[in-house]
């Protein structure tokens, strides 16, 4: 929701000052996007809004096929990592008494997976998703990190 509501901010930015030029100087003819150019910043895996952006001539299949297996071998991992190394810490937990040691020690011991797991859903989603995305849109502009 973050991400639309940051890609609403951007279009409206864009093209509401062109609009009201075009009312202010009462020439008649507003510079309004189409649909087709919403649609396609909608999906594109940018945050500004652009009328046109730079495109690859082709999209490379191998690629894109490369980079969904990649978030699917993410996601398994991830699991491998919930089921072996999450679970357990907290399985008898419900069974024991509270107390403060177990709590930490719960914790502590769930860091080291929180952090691979926070890395997995980096490389996932904003390098394999986005790569996948901006290459089947053929969108040139893979400046991600920058």
């Amino acid at each position: 929701q973050v991400r639309l509501v940051m890609k609403a901010h951007s279009f409206i930015r864009e093209n509401v000052p062109r609009v009201l030029s075009s009312v202010k100087d009462k020439s008649g003819i507003a510079h309004i996007p189409r649909i087709s150019q919403y649609l396609y910043f909608l999906f594109a895996p940018t945050l500004i809004y652009r009328d046109n952006y730079p495109r690859n001539p082709t999209i490379r299949w191998g690629y894109v096929a490369t980079k969904f297996a990649q978030v699917l071998g993410s996601l398994f991992y991830a699991y491998y990592i919930f089921v072996r190394l999450c679970i357990p810490q907290f399985r008898n937990s419900s069974q024991e008494t509270f107390n403060l040691r177990g709590l930490v020690l719960c914790i502590f011991n769930s860091i080291l997976p929180g952090v691979l797991i926070l890395f997995l859903v980096f490389f996932a989603f904003l390098h394999c998703w986005l790569n996948a995305f901006a290459e089947m849109l053929r969108f040139a502009d893979r400046m991600f990190y920058k």
